[in-house]
């Protein structure tokens, strides 16, 4: 944080966020805390059932955890990233 940062406040409910994002100058607070976060739209309506070697699963697992979300949606953004790139 520098000098002429602030420390976000609390926001203890949704309204109180969007009431201060929608009047406060976001760039004389410190967001250096913030991590990017992906919003899942779509609604899921298939299923898909695998059985990796546990060692690869475990590694999965371990790189969703670095990550900070579920292994599942891990799974589901290399597919997402690797289809996108191939279109």
């Amino acid at each position: 944080m520098n000098a002429k940062s602030k420390p976000m406040p609390a926001l203890p409910s949704d309204a109180a966020a969007e009431k201060f994002v929608a009047t406060a100058d976001l760039s004389t607070y410190d967001l250096s805390g913030f991590k990017p976060m992906r919003f899942e739209i779509e609604p899921k309506a298939a299923a898909l059932n695998m059985r990796p070697p546990v060692s690869l699963l475990d590694a999965l697992k371990a790189k969703a955890k670095a990550n900070g979300i579920p292994y599942t949606r891990y799974v589901r953004m290399l597919l997402e990233s690797d289809v996108a790139r191939s279109r």
